[in-house]
Order: C-alpha cells, then structure tokens, then sequence
C-alpha cells in the first residue's frame, strides 16, 4: 500500500518543530493581522493603517522604506495611508517583515557590520531591479530578498559556537559552494534557515525558494522549471548587488561572485561593461542606504 503524503496539519507541526529547534524568531504578530485582512474579501486598508500606525517606530519605517529610491516610487509617501496606497496590500505586508526582521534579533547589535552590509544589498538590489528593468523582477521583491537572504547567518551565529569559523572559511573558499562548506561543519546551513523562516514570515514562495537556493550555481544556471525565473532573477539580482557593493565600497570580498556572476550577469540582460555604467547609480545608493 503506498504511503500517504502528510496533510497539510501536519507539514505545519512540522515546520513548526523544526522553528523552535533552531530558535528562528517567531512570526510578527502584525503579520498574522494584515494576513488576516487580506484574506478578507473586501480588505480594508483603513484598518491596516490603524495597525501599522499603532506602532510608531514601524509607521516611520514605513513610510521611510517605501519613500526610499530602492522602492522606485514617483510619488512622494507622507503618511503610512500613502505607503498602503501606492504599494498594495501584499508588497506592503513585505516591507513590514523587512522592517520587522532585525527586530526580532534582540541583542544583535554585535552583528552590526551584518545588518548594515544586508541593508546596502537590499537597497542596491531594488535600484538595480528597476534598472535592468526586466518583467516579473520587482524592486519591492528585490529589496525585500536582499534583506532575508543571509538571515540565517545570524541565526546559525547565535546557535552554533563554532560558526564564526566556519563562516570565515565558507568566504574564502574558491571551490565549493558556501552551503557545502558549512553543511561539511554543521548539519544545515543557512539557506536552509533563511528559507524555514521565510516561509514561517509568509513571503511570496519565489522569495522563499530564492532564499533557499542562493548559494546554488547549478539551479541558478539550469534551464530547467526547478527553479522559477522570478527566483532565479533575485539571486542574481542580489548577487550583482552584493559585488558592486564590494567593488565600490571596499566591504568584506567574498569568493561569490567568481562562483556566481558568470550566470548572474545573463539573467538579468547585461554585461562587465553594462556593470561598470553602473557605478555612478550605485554609488549614490550605497552612500545614502542605512
């Protein structure tokens, strides 16, 4: 007699076992919420608003976030009501887990250099999805993905004693992919928990499965379905974020790039010499991202 696929109770006790094992922080209440009003067959943003403004610190960040050049907005955002306007529901829903995500690291503030470095990426990958300009790549996905996608680093640093090492190794190391040098340490690795919470903060499953693959040059290079264009866009989007920021900026060099950017640089329509126009634009952005 075949075996019987797990009911979908049971895929969510079991997500959710394997959340507390790790100690990935627990969903945001404000997103069960807007959830909740999404699901709603006449959602009311008013409500929304109410939620979000609730809470100050979240409102500015908002209305900060949404206002900001990563976001490619053309109208001016005042007011959390503006924000939900123009951005929708669901990008919305997103920029409230961005926003939230350091939040639910208390006591991280010796990962500085991390959130700081994960803030330029996810800014330059908004600009640079509203540059190369190509269908299905938003900024708001880019920007959102470019904040979740190492999340998991902190999340194994905060667990694993010996990660730090590992870490310095996985960046230095020319030939195997970054997971597996940690998978060689460690029984998972980032990706893996990045995409575990992802997919707990409900993001959009493109997110979710460009989280988990962002260090996999075959899926990233592969022709086949596996993994969805818009997926495979984001990494590479965040992939070229991430290696201008190290060009222009001098931030910590990675070996990344030599593994990756020959198929990043495909996807997303351009070439060294497209890159290199490039350099002016994101300048700006990386002096004025926080």
């Amino acid at each position: 007699m075949a075996q019987r696929s797990p009911g979908p109770a049971a895929v969510e006790a079991a997500l959710e076992e394997n959340l507390r094992a790790i100690d990935i922080p627990p969903r945001p209440l404000i997103l069960d919420r807007i959830r909740d009003e999404m699901m709603q067959d006449e959602p009311c943003l008013r409500r929304v608003g109410q939620l979000i403004n609730a809470d100050v610190g979240l409102a500015a960040g908002l209305i900060k976030t949404a206002g900001s050049p990563s976001f490619g907005l053309r109208t001016r955002v005042r007011s959390v009501a503006d924000a939900l306007m123009l951005l929708g529901l669901d990008v919305t829903s997103r920029a409230v887990a961005a926003i939230n995500l350091r939040r639910a690291f208390p006591n991280s503030g010796h990962y500085v250099r991390f959130w700081d470095a994960s803030a330029r990426i996810a800014a330059l990958s908004g600009w640079l999805a509203q540059e190369v300009s190509l269908p299905g790549l938003h900024a708001a996905d880019a920007y959102t993905f470019g904040l979740f996608r190492d999340c998991g680093i902190v999340i194994l640093l905060r667990r694993l004693p010996t990660y730090m090492q590992t870490l310095a190794r996985a960046n230095g190391d020319a030939e195997r992919s970054f997971t597996a040098v940690e998978r060689a340490e460690h029984p998972t690795d980032h990706a893996v928990i990045g995409g575990l919470m992802a997919v707990d903060w409900w993001l959009p499953d493109e997110l979710c499965q460009a989280i988990r693959h962002h260090h996999d040059r075959a899926a990233l290079a592969s022709l086949e379905p596996d993994l969805p264009p818009p997926s495979r866009r984001l990494i590479a989007v965040s992939q070229t974020a991430e290696h201008l920021l190290q060009q222009l900026s001098g931030a910590s060099r990675t070996q990344e790039w030599a593994k990756l950017g020959e198929v990043s640089l495909p996807l997303l329509g351009i070439d060294e010499k497209d890159l290199r126009q490039l350099h002016s634009g994101a300048t700006a952005i990386i002096q004025t991202a926080t």
